[in-house]
């Protein structure tokens, strides 16, 4: 992943600066009674940073192998440290040849597989170093160096762990904002071309009647399946709905959904109930105005609320009818429209002139 190239190239700089500060010491002639062995180690180490800088720097060399190769190296660089040393015994504090050169593998472990890889790293070069350092000495034993590599390997392996994770979401995040511009941008085409074609051939088939009526069956059958085509959005955050795909299943030639081109988001429950309550107000449409009545269902958000209204075009509601309808004990409207909205929050504003139709407006907070 690029996010990773960052890392790789402070590890590789960590690898030569740490390879020159064990030659310094091993120049300085402390504590090490066989330099040129030293100097024989040193030039392993070299050769291994020069190799290790460059397999690294390829992404498809950076497995396994080249991960537990990098760990045995450093440990036998640590391991050869009493070579070098000398018979007598270490003194309290001192430095191992390779320095802190052995803390390149712990790094690299970190950065391929998290904190739990660069602990186990850590793990096995600190024992290697423990053992050195107990060997053959009855001087107290530090755990500083131990110390430091674990929170080496677990802090660099959390960091590039986090790192990777929003790396990845942040592509997700790219790739999810270009497919819905394009999705917009396809929508306005063909909203401005086909779909008012296809509405006009549908308002047209039904005026002229005959095979004609057939005609614009069809096409409003076609305007309604490109519409759902088009507004089928990329998946919302967890616990949201868009209220577009829940109107658009009731999308047929009798009935017309328009809705935005951006989504309606509203709480999952809120967007089912919703959904729901335009259900049953279309519902009512076929039962008080006929199988062949049409309906038009407009959807829209503003101000914090999403509105959806809910026309048709029948006989219209006299007045005091929806009282009485109450009162003798048919909740249709009472319960499964205006209750649903309003236990959400919202309100409900319903029109009814006799003769031109009636309106049900639902109206929930966003």
């Amino acid at each position: 992943m690029g996010i990773e190239r960052p890392f790789w190239r402070a590890i590789a700089v960590f690898r030569v600066a740490s390879l020159l500060y064990a030659a310094v010491l091993l120049a300085q002639h402390q504590g090490y009674a066989e330099p040129l062995t030293g100097w024989l180690v040193i030039g392993v180490m070299g050769l291994w940073t020069a190799a290790a800088i460059f397999a690294y720097s390829v992404e498809a060399l950076r497995r396994w192998p080249l991960l537990v190769l990098d760990l045995l190296v450093a440990v036998a660089c640590l391991l050869a440290s009493p070579y070098v040393e000398g018979a007598r015994p270490s003194g309290e504090g001192a430095m191992p040849v390779p320095a802190t050169w052995i803390a390149g593998p712990v790094l690299a472990w970190a950065v391929h597989g998290g904190r739990r890889l660069g602990t186990v790293a850590a793990a096995v070069v600190a024992a290697a170093d423990l053992w050195l350092r107990v060997r053959g000495t009855d001087a107290p034993v530090l755990i500083n160096g131990a110390v430091l590599l674990f929170m080496t390997g677990v802090v660099v392996g959390h960091v590039a762990r986090l790192a990777k994770q929003a790396e990845e979401r942040m592509q997700r995040a790219v790739e999810m904002e270009a497919a819905q511009r394009e999705r917009d941008r396809l929508a306005r085409d063909v909203h401005d071309s086909v779909l008012q074609v296809l509405a006009l051939v549908q308002r047209r088939g039904q005026e002229l009647g005959g095979e004609a009526a057939e005609l614009g069956r069809l096409a409003g059958q076609q305007e309604s399946a490109l519409r759902a085509l088009f507004i089928r959005p990329a998946p919302p955050p967890t616990g949201v709905t868009d209220l577009r795909p829940l109107l658009m299943r009731y999308g047929s030639e009798r009935v017309t959904i328009s809705t935005p081109a951006t989504p309606l988001v509203l709480p999952g429950p809120v967007a089912k109930e919703m959904a729901a309550a335009v259900g049953a107000a279309l519902d009512n449409v076929r039962a008080h105005c006929g199988p062949a009545a049409r309906a038009w269902v407009f959807a829209e958000s503003g101000d914090g609320t999403v509105t959806v209204s809910v026309r048709d075009e029948g006989p219209g509601i006299p007045a005091g009818r929806l009282e009485e309808a109450a009162a003798a004990g048919r909740l249709g409207v009472s319960q499964s429209i205006r209750g649903r909205i309003e236990g959400l929050g919202g309100h409900v504003l319903i029109t009814g002139v006799p003769g031109e139709g009636t309106e049900i407006e639902l109206t929930v907070p966003a």
